[in-house]
């Protein structure tokens, strides 16, 4: 069974996140769907990687989420979500998933 690239993982968990809160009203349950992203991407970073890679691109992770949303008073919400998903993707996929 082939496995989804971690940059999938994470950058499906922000946008995911972002429009599982947008669209039900409860940003609780947005914040759920962004953490159980984050954590098994977090698990095959630590896999692939080790601490050093699973803790940088953790930090890369919650700062992007909370770097969109001053971003988003400047560009919009879903172009502020998708810029920092791209940026979380690329990362991760330098780091983790190129190998």
């Amino acid at each position: 069974m082939a496995r989804v690239p971690s940059s999938a993982v994470a950058a499906a968990g922000l946008v995911g996140g972002y429009a599982v809160a947008r669209w039900t009203k409860k940003r609780p349950l947005g914040g759920v769907v962004l953490g159980a992203a984050g954590l098994a991407a977090g698990r095959e970073w630590h896999r692939r990687g080790g601490v050093p890679a699973a803790a940088g691109l953790g930090a890369l992770y919650v700062a992007a989420f909370a770097g969109s949303h001053p971003l988003a008073r400047k560009v919009g919400a879903w172009p502020a979500v998708l810029g920092a998903a791209g940026v979380v993707a690329a990362a991760t996929w330098a780091v983790a998933d190129r190998g």
